[in-house]
């Protein structure tokens, strides 16, 4: 792991402490690669996925030729946005994973309140 890497670990150790995801206001975990994003709804009362959300599904591929930009990160926000209006959540707790709120994780978050999810 390189120097950057070891401080996100560390700040999304520290963020995580204060955070905790329940079956009605679950914790939104976001990932990003160079290429991908992905998120999932945490239950951190019962140690559960609630719903797991990838750029890798073909779904959400289609709308977009590159996944590893701005424009994609809003899709994919709404999209999830939408999934989890469908599930019955409309409040979650947003884990950033240390990630700086900016670029495609503001992108992602702005979706996400467009969409509907309040946090």
């Amino acid at each position: 792991m390189n120097k950057k890497e070891e401080a996100r670990v560390k700040r999304h150790k520290s963020i995580k402490l204060r955070m905790t995801g329940t079956p009605e206001k679950p914790r939104l975990v976001v990932r990003r690669s160079l290429k991908h994003f992905s998120a999932q709804a945490v239950d951190d009362t019962q140690n559960k996925t609630i719903l797991s959300f990838s750029t890798y599904d073909k779904a959400i591929r289609a709308k977009f030729t590159s996944s590893g930009n701005i424009k994609a990160a809003q899709v994919f926000g709404e999209s999830i946005a939408q999934k989890l209006k469908e599930k019955g959540i409309n409040k979650i707790i947003f884990d950033r994973a240390g990630f700086l709120y900016h670029g495609r994780i503001k992108a992602f978050a702005d979706a996400l309140r467009k969409g509907g999810l309040e946090f």
